[in-house]
């Protein structure tokens, strides 16, 4: 028979290995796609020293713990780059270049990835000079001027772990003397570390060389001035773009900048849906709350298959007459009502059999495909 999981992650970052935990530990049928590192973008990172109870760890390290608990409990994980997908159904597709994979819900914890500014230059020397991970690429620049865009937090930190390798680490700022975008505490050590130099009120304008980068055009944005800077290596850590492209042609609601909209339990616009992670926008993005929002995804995804599982069995596949009431548990009376309009239906409908109370405000999932997520009163539809 076709193997249909219970839910599908796509995606093997903290947040999606937390999910696949959470619910392989719920006797979920689980499996975890990654087209890339076991870890996402976090396992790049060097040092990891605010995940609570771990006071020093790697990123490549965490994932590698996770994966193992995710698998050791139940979860599969398997290496594929997942291109389309079907969702609108009750079973949802997900395809690859030579695989096809169905499950009942699924949760997109996909990522980000490094903003491209489209500089002249950055393209074409990608790899020759220009990076953008400091632990993939600061090693290659041992000894060499090195050059980083960008004052926020991953962009101060990386330098300073570039300035390990690199005999200078220039850093252009766009803001006055002194302006950094990153913590307080990163920017005090990064403004005392004898191997990092500011060129502030500045962008990055061009970048030269040969086969490989070799200078690069800084330009002032106060007096228009345009300098140039010898380098060997530049790094860009200017923010991140959310790995969506795939589900554009989709119904998924996206904001403006890609990432996948959704509510406070991390239900996407589609029914089974859910997010997790860097890839919905939110105000901290950290190990700590992508973790947080895996746990979160899988339990919703849980109480939706849960209450698919009632719609199925008696419901959708019931062979006689019944009644689904709907009512309001912090309405008052609501369920007293619903009792005595049951006891009318009784008399009125002798066929009805089966009752089944559904309380909007826990079964969310079920009062949605009634259409009865907001109801002025508690009311019985019957089903033939």
């Amino acid at each position: 028979m076709e193997k249909i999981y219970d839910l599908i992650i796509v995606g093997a970052g903290p947040a999606g290995l937390t999910a696949g935990i959470y619910g392989a530990r719920a006797k979920m049928d689980t499996l975890i796609i990654e087209k890339g590192s076991i870890g996402g973008m976090a396992s790049k990172t060097k040092e990891i020293v605010n995940y609570p109870g771990i006071p020093k760890t790697s990123g490549e390290n965490l994932g590698e713990v996770m994966s193992k608990h995710a698998e050791g409990l139940g979860a599969k994980i398997a290496r594929d780059s997942i291109r389309t997908v079907e969702l609108d159904g009750e079973i949802k597709v997900l395809k690859s270049r030579r695989k096809e994979y169905k499950a009942r819900s699924v949760i997109f914890a996909t990522g980000t990835k490094p903003r491209i500014l489209g500089i002249p230059g950055e393209i074409e020397f990608k790899g020759k000079g220009v990076a953008y991970c400091a632990t993939c690429d600061a090693e290659f620049f041992s000894n060499q001027v090195v050059v980083v865009v960008g004052s926020g937090d991953q962009a101060i930190e990386e330098g300073m772990f570039i300035s390990k390798y690199a005999s200078k680490v220039k850093v252009i700022v766009l803001h006055g003397e002194g302006i950094l975008d990153c913590n307080k505490l990163s920017a005090e050590e990064a403004l005392k570390n004898p191997k990092m130099e500011f060129i502030w009120n500045s962008t990055l304008d061009e970048i030269c060389g040969e086969d490989s980068v070799d200078r690069v055009k800084i330009k002032n944005i106060k007096t228009g001035e345009t300098s140039e800077i010898s380098c060997k290596g530049i790094f860009f850590f200017v923010g991140m773009v959310p790995n969506t492209e795939f589900l554009e042609e989709t119904s998924i609601d996206l904001d403006k900048k890609g990432h996948i909209q959704c509510d406070e339990i991390l239900n996407t616009s589609i029914s089974g849906v859910f997010v997790a992670g860097d890839v919905r926008n939110k105000y901290l993005k950290q190990v700590v709350t992508a973790t947080s929002d895996g746990a979160v995804a899988a339990m919703a995804a849980e109480k939706y298959l849960e209450e698919m599982n009632i719609y199925e069995k008696r419901i959708k596949n019931a062979n006689q007459p019944i009644a689904v009431g709907f009512w309001d548990s912090i309405a008052k009376d609501g369920i007293k009502i619903l009792m005595e309009e049951e006891s009318k239906l009784q008399k009125e409908n002798l066929e009805v059999k089966d009752f089944i109370y559904i309380d909007i405000n826990k079964n969310k999932y079920l009062a949605k495909i009634f259409n009865k997520e907001n109801i002025d009163k508690p009311e019985f539809i019957v089903i033939k």
